[in-house]
């Protein structure tokens, strides 16, 4: 496999975390890091033997000895960054959601067409073992016809920084335009999203909640004023259903995992409980009996990468980046399963702003640009 020459834009809590993966994966060579911070730029740079340090991406970008660039920043930055690197000619990885809005992620996926670039989203759950298996089931036709699913996500108290962790550019709409349902509801739906094929989405209702306290300093330090707890339900095309659960923070010991039922079958999600972890599930009735039974995920992940020698290039968003770098795999529809997961989210801002369910077309025509004008970055 050809080494990839890359550029990683952005160094915070998430640049980091990409370049350890790059290290993981191997394949590509950064060849530059930039950041508007120098000093934690040059210190990254240095952690992983990068040779070029940038505080202005623009600069970064006129490099012609980069074919890919990794944006690693806030939601609102998304967009006008992205854009730049694919008109300069370099394909994109770019981190959750795919931007600040629906109209910006929309405006991404149409320059990544129109330049001929590649724009990947990084989605992390699509490569996990359970995703696979119930890939492999729906395929199978072992759920029939698909019509209902419901996406959950999770945490007792885990607002970023009013509980303690991460910053506070999470829990403003400035930065970050939403809260759970961008942060954490990205993952879950866009999983279910890509298990029940891309649906076309028509219609959405949805309601979001800010409501348990926090520390009266955490609070006005965060100016905090996206939601803790957002609920849709989607309608597809063709029938098809799904209902949405998304909480940063939430007086209960849990949810149950997503799911996903047919008229032959369904599935479940792994999830946690204070009483302990739930494996992957597929339930059916065979012989005229109900059927409850748990797969052998490791064995299944095994067996697939000893007879698949590009199995490698679906067990993480990077390890499929450099794959589809190296043509050796087609990109995953990452960007469009974003961009659906986007519309879904926005969705459900509106349904719950305006008291009454929204068509698709809607949240399109509605949709408001974030993004940060480039002569602000």
């Amino acid at each position: 496999m050809e080494r990839r020459r890359i550029a990683l834009i952005g160094v915070g809590q998430i640049g980091k975390h990409h370049a350890s993966e790059y290290a993981h994966v191997g394949g590509v060579d950064i060849v530059a890091v930039c950041d508007v911070n120098e000093g934690e730029a040059a210190r990254v740079a240095e952690q992983y033997k990068v040779p070029h340090v940038y505080t202005d991406f623009r600069k970064l970008l006129q490099r012609d000895d980069i074919e890919a660039v990794d944006v690693c920043l806030h939601n609102n930055f998304h967009a006008p960054v992205t854009i730049a690197a694919l008109e300069a000619g370099k394909h994109v990885y770019c981190e959750k959601p795919i931007a600040g809005s629906y109209r910006d992620g929309a405006a991404m996926a149409a320059a990544a067409r129109a330049t001929g670039r590649m724009l990947h989203i990084q989605l992390g759950t699509l490569y996990s073992k359970e995703t696979k298996a119930a890939k492999a089931l729906i395929d199978a036709g072992k759920l029939g016809k698909l019509y209902h699913a419901r996406s959950t996500g999770f945490r007792r108290r885990g607002r970023p920084f009013v509980d303690g962790y991460g910053s506070k550019a999470f829990t403003q709409k400035a930065t970050a335009s939403g809260g759970a349902l961008y942060d954490m509801g990205v993952y879950h739906i866009s999983q279910l999203l890509y298990l029940l094929g891309l649906p076309k989405v028509t219609r959405i209702s949805g309601q979001t909640y800010q409501e348990m306290e926090m520390l009266p300093d955490r609070r006005e330090q965060s100016q905090f004023d996206v939601e803790e707890l957002g609920l849709g339900f989607v309608k597809f095309e063709g029938g098809l259903t799904l209902d949405i659960v998304e909480a940063w923070a939430i007086y209960l010991s849990s949810f149950e995992g997503s799911s996903i039922v047919g008229s032959e079958g369904g599935i479940r999600m792994p999830y946690r409980t204070s009483q302990g972890a739930h494996s992957f599930s597929y339930h059916s009735t065979v012989a005229d009996l109900d059927l409850n039974a748990t797969i052998d995920l490791d064995a299944m992940d095994s067996r697939r990468h000893l007879i698949n020698p590009h199995e490698w290039a679906y067990d993480s968003s990077q390890g499929h980046w450099v794959a589809a770098l190296n043509g050796l795999v087609p990109l995953l529809p990452t960007a469009e399963l974003a961009l659906d997961t986007m519309l879904i989210s926005e969705g459900i801002y509106m349904s719950s702003t305006l008291g009454r369910e929204v068509t698709a077309e809607e949240i399109a025509a509605s949709s408001v640009s974030t993004a940060f004008e480039l002569s602000s970055l």
